[in-house]
């Protein structure tokens, strides 16, 4: 049976035109000629090996705009791997080798583009809240700044703006100048999808975002994920299998580096057609 799921909000939000047309700027002034990134992300036999491991293997998906799509399965399995492929963060991993064809938008994110812009378009969330040590102004304000926009009119309207559609304002619109340091783990973790939001991206990527957090903390990120998804794609890794069926709309189980299943979230849990995923929702193991 699908475990209960949580209902999006339909809250309309101000936008300010003049800070998102800064920003739209700013990253035309950036982005290649011709490249267009969008919401959807498509791979084709894609391969990930760390030295001789062979970490991922020939996995191939459509990941539609505009839904959450979660990656399930077991501690090892590959899912983080494979989330971090989609802006690049297994770059940075000496001995990393990733083969295959991965697209957003008409862009070939592992051909020759600047990653920089990349990683604007595709936002990332950490398990661990990982704010800077600095104001919570100074925090959503990082990303446009590097993106060359200065005006402080501009910047006000960004961090107004992002802080709304991380339904933060309220809590922290007399609190902007102060340390991001000083909030709870929650808040501190809002505040993170705030300052990834302040660019303007396509695709929000979150890995565990709530496995430190208490449960209303849970609740409130689970209830922006589903109202953040009419702006951007959301891709969540989770352990928590009530979590996957409560907020996505597509579910991907991994084991072992092979996608085993993937399809929409009701049918993985209902009427799962691989028996391994079977088994693993039910606890069999993992």
């Amino acid at each position: 049976m699908l475990f209960g799921k949580r209902k999006s909000k339909d809250n309309s939000r101000p936008e300010t035109e003049s800070a998102g047309a800064a920003v739209a700027g700013a990253v035309e002034e950036a982005a290649a000629e011709g490249l267009s990134y969008g919401g959807g992300i498509t791979v084709k036999e894609a391969n990930l090996h760390y030295g001789d491991f062979h970490a991922l293997k020939n996995i191939s998906i459509d990941i539609p705009e505009h839904h959450i799509t979660a990656f399930i399965g077991p501690s090892g399995c590959g899912k983080s791997t494979f989330l971090k492929c989609f802006n690049r963060m297994n770059d940075l991993v000496p001995g990393c080798k990733v083969e295959g064809e991965f697209t957003i938008g008409n862009v070939n994110i592992y051909g020759s583009i600047d990653v920089n812009e990349l990683r604007k378009n595709v936002g990332m969330v950490f398990q661990k809240p990982n704010p800077f040590p600095m104001s919570v102004y100074d925090n959503i304000a990082y990303g446009p700044r590097t993106f060359g926009i200065k005006k402080r009119s501009v910047l006000d309207e960004i961090v107004e703006r992002s802080l709304k559609q991380a339904a933060m304002w309220d809590e922290l619109k007399d609190r902007l100048n102060k340390s991001a340091l000083g909030l709870s783990g929650g808040q501190q973790q809002r505040l993170c999808i705030a300052r990834a939001l302040a660019v303007d991206p396509k695709i929000i990527l979150m890995d565990e975002p709530t496995s430190a957090l208490d449960p209303i903390s849970t609740g409130k990120i689970e209830d922006l994920c589903l109202e953040l998804k009419n702006d951007v794609t959301v891709v969540i890794v989770t352990h928590n299998m009530q979590q996957a069926a409560r907020i996505s709309d597509k579910t991907a189980f991994f084991l072992l580096g092979d996608l085993i299943e993937y399809g929409d979230t009701s049918q993985i849990f209902e009427r799962p057609k691989d028996k391994k995923t079977e088994e693993y929702i039910t606890g069999r193991f993992g």
